[in-house]
């Protein structure tokens, strides 16, 4: 009798703001080469409970197990979304906000030394609503969010840019789902939109797998190689933590030009 071959998962991949789906361009052809399944959802941007069951309603209609990538305010959408969806095996962070219950993205932004995007958006009105939808400055935009593209890669994304609602920002997360499934954890070592020590605070506290790029905030771009690794990793384990991948071009232990952080795997929960 032959015992069955577990299906390997579906990689959902969720964008933040400012961006959109084709931000995984790189990302979806490095896993399709690899044979893995791809979903790249367009994330609405518009509240963390709306986008959040949006996202949620997208895995559950998944019949295999999923594993639940975030890159960005996405990390804050799957960190919602995944609570309860029980196929969901595990959770990848990219330079993303894997928020606890009762904060909001502001609120890790605001804890930590303010980053050059500080001062680089705009509120704009929203048609229709109370709220505004915040921006990039055009000319801003290269230097704090794709610092590492070409020149005109940078131009395409600073003009295509999707805005976030303000009040995605204050939206305060539930019960996360990092407490009770296996998560990794890339750190952009070179972001200038959510601080490398934040995102290292975030990492720990999850107890996540870290991965150290050396990238900017749109390393899911710049380094999709990279990226792929990670999530291979993830998606040969089948949710389950062990083992450590520190290799390729562009990645490198965790640690190196963030103090104190060694490579590792971190295990348990807080």
């Amino acid at each position: 009798m032959h015992r069955s071959t577990p299906a390997p998962p579906t990689i959902v991949l969720v964008h933040g703001a400012f961006t959109d789906a084709s931000s995984w361009a790189g990302v979806i052809s490095l896993l399709h080469a690899a044979g893995l399944t791809v979903r790249a959802p367009a994330n609405p941007l518009r509240g963390l409970a709306q986008d959040a069951a949006y996202i949620r309603s997208v895995v559950r209609d998944i019949d295999v197990p999923v594993v639940l990538v975030g890159h960005d305010y996405g990390g804050a959408v799957i960190t919602e979304a995944a609570t309860d969806a029980d196929n969901v095996v595990a959770l990848c962070y990219v330079a993303a906000f894997g928020l606890d219950a009762g904060e909001c993205v502001l609120d890790i932004a605001n804890r930590f030394a303010p980053v050059p995007a500080a001062d680089a958006t705009f509120t704009a009105d929203l048609p229709g609503g109370p709220e505004g939808e915040l921006y990039i400055r055009k000319e801003r935009f290269p230097q704090v969010y794709a610092d590492d593209l070409p020149p005109s890669v940078k131009e395409v994304l600073s003009v295509a840019q999707r805005p976030i609602a303000c009040c995605a920002l204050t939206s305060r997360s539930g019960p996360p789902a990092w407490a009770s499934k296996p998560s990794w954890y890339a750190i952009a070592t070179a972001d200038r939109m959510l601080s490398p020590t934040a995102q290292r605070f975030m990492a720990q506290r999850m107890a996540a797998t870290e991965y150290v790029l050396d990238g900017s905030h749109a390393v899911v771009l710049s380094q999709p190689d990279a990226v792929v690794a990670m999530i291979r990793e993830v998606a040969e384990q089948g949710g389950d933590r062990g083992g450590f991948l520190c290799t390729g071009p562009s990645a490198h232990p965790a640690g190196a030009d963030l103090p104190d952080a060694p490579c590792h795997q971190s295990s348990g929960t807080l």
